[in-house]
């Protein structure tokens, strides 16, 4: 499956409301779900030193596919291919590599 097609088929999932003309929606959920990983690798770093276990792994690849989710609904809404997001995000660390320019702060540097 690639980025177009999963965004097409994932769409039939979206049930909140105003989907379609929505965007606040998918980006609270977004941040939520990013959130729930953050607080299960924080779980992972208090309590197991670091130590991923295969539990641990298949719990978070389910919160990453919630955040994939709502990533894409939030592309859609706002009329956003995601296969652009990912070839726009290549190119841009591409370019920052190639001027050594990886490292740093700012979106423009």
């Amino acid at each position: 499956m690639n980025f177009a097609e999963y965004q097409e088929a994932s769409r039939i999932f979206s049930r909140y409301p105003d989907a379609g003309k929505n965007y606040i929606y998918p980006t609270l959920g977004l941040a939520g779900e990013a959130g729930e990983v953050a607080e299960k690798i924080k779980k992972i770093l208090r309590d197991k030193s670091g130590e991923v276990s295969d539990e641990a792994r298949i719990e978070i690849r389910k919160e990453l596919g919630d955040v994939l989710w709502y990533l894409t609904q939030l592309a859609s809404e706002l009329g956003i291919a995601l296969d652009d997001v990912a070839d726009g995000n290549l190119k841009k660390l591409h370019d920052r590599m190639e001027r050594g320019v990886l490292q740093g702060n700012g979106d423009n540097r």
